[in-house]
């Protein structure tokens, strides 16, 4: 499912501080740490069971299970994900979703030959190593990752956004003035090393500009009990 093309109603917006995270340098992206061809990072593409593409924004941990955060709307409907195309590898299974009212979905990944770094991949073959998780500020300089534009940086405009979807109303996103593309659904938004969310709803293109809204990442890990790592 794309990233669905809309103009969204902001309901409301809280004014913060302005904070800046320096972006580091990118690594090469290291092969997977088991015999399988696999391996998924944020940004990366899963393919489910009724035929969705949908990007996963971060790899968490909770206890010793591991998921993929990705867009809620995007996971509608799908209970089996796979690691290719074809649908031949799979690498899990919907535990949650919300949506509307949030908008973000967990999957389980149960196929313990992939591996699942805690990392973003930002295009090129190069990854981004993500250390942990945060709530952004206004004024915040930020970067979102997608599969089919690759990164693009801005600032983020305001928070506790309101986006009105044909199925309802999602609640509490943060708004940037970064562009996005179809196809962008869970894309990672980072600062730095850091996770802030994954994308959820957006107005305009990469060619003339947009508003792009995300789903905060921080309270999804706190409503599950999980880390980034």
């Amino acid at each position: 499912m794309r990233l669905r093309r809309i103009v969204p109603a902001v309901i409301a917006a809280v004014v913060a501080a302005l904070t800046l995270t320096a972006a580091p340098a990118a690594t090469a992206a290291a092969p997977a740490s088991s015999a399988s061809a696999f391996a998924i990072r944020g940004g990366d593409p899963l393919y489910s069971d009724t035929g969705a593409v949908c990007t996963v924004g971060f790899n968490a941990r909770g206890g010793s299970e591991y998921y993929g955060i990705m867009a809620g709307h995007c996971a509608l409907g799908s209970q089996t994900w796979y690691a290719d195309p074809a649908r031949t590898v799979v690498v899990g299974v919907t535990r949650r979703v919300s949506f509307p009212g949030g908008d973000h979905a967990l999957i389980r990944y149960t196929n313990s030959e992939i591996s699942y770094p805690g990392e973003v991949s930002i295009g090129g073959g190069q990854v981004r190593d993500i250390t942990g998780a945060a709530n952004p500020l206004v004024g915040q300089s930020v970067c979102q990752v997608t599969r089919t534009t690759g990164m693009h940086c801005g600032t983020v405009t305001s928070l506790n956004a309101t986006v009105r979807y044909p199925e309802g109303v999602v609640y509490g996103l943060i708004r940037t003035n970064l562009c996005s593309e179809p196809g962008a659904s869970g894309a990672p938004l980072i600062s730095g090393n850091t996770a802030l969310a994954v994308g959820s709803a957006a107005s305009g293109n990469c060619s003339t500009g947009g508003t792009t809204f995300h789903q905060p990442v921080v309270e999804v890990l706190s409503a599950y009990g999980l880390t980034i790592y």
